[in-house]
């Protein structure tokens, strides 16, 4: 198992996972707290709503309230549902470990270099970004200097903010050549025109 593993814990259950996303994506749920469909109104949030039993999504809230994860406020006659900080960091492993990047059919000829220098003192954070990235596809140059040839700018900011990473830490290039790549582009099965 790889050292980054513990960053990435499963929740224990489908219903968790769609729980924080719709949270993290929305900030908060509002639903009428006079409303005889309340869990019904929760479940048009979700994606999958018609596989869970009701039953199973008041445990879930309960359950996630009591682990600090949810925040439910009733304020006049609406009911507030937004992730704690704890919540937050925990949708924020489940995008991480979901995280994926979508390639193209065609390369469009550039190369994305990750550089990085993170300090001795986050040891464990650089090796779980370093195999995270390898995870994703990515294949070093160098110790701290990694090559990708699809867009993923948007997937690193994913990964330097759950981190905490700076911009001076962590930079991405985007490189029209890279000497000597036949290798590079054997490795990732590219065209060679």
């Amino acid at each position: 198992m790889s050292k980054y593993k513990y960053y990435f814990k499963k929740p224990r259950s489908e219903i968790v996972k769609d729980v924080f996303k719709c949270l993290a994506i929305t900030g908060a749920v509002s639903i009428a707290a006079t409303s005889p469909y309340f869990v019904s109104n929760i479940l048009k949030g979700f994606k999958n709503a018609k596989k869970y039993k009701k039953r199973r999504v008041c445990d879930t809230f309960y359950r996630l309230r009591k682990e600090g994860c949810i925040n439910i406020e009733k304020i006049n006659h609406q009911i507030y549902i937004s992730l704690t900080e704890e919540g937050k960091k925990k949708a924020g492993r489940l995008q991480v470990d979901s995280l994926k990047i979508n390639t193209p059919k065609k390369w469009d000829g550039k190369w994305r270099v990750v550089i990085f220098d993170i300090s001795q003192s986050k040891l464990s954070k650089r090796e779980a970004f370093r195999g995270k990235i390898k995870e994703l596809g990515f294949h070093p140059l160098q110790k701290s200097v990694w090559v990708y040839p699809h867009e993923c700018v948007d997937e690193i900011k994913v990964l330097k903010d759950f981190f905490g990473f700076g911009t001076k830490e962590i930079r991405v290039i985007t490189a029209e050549k890279i000497d000597d790549d036949l290798a590079l582009r054997k490795t990732f099965k590219l065209n060679f025109n």
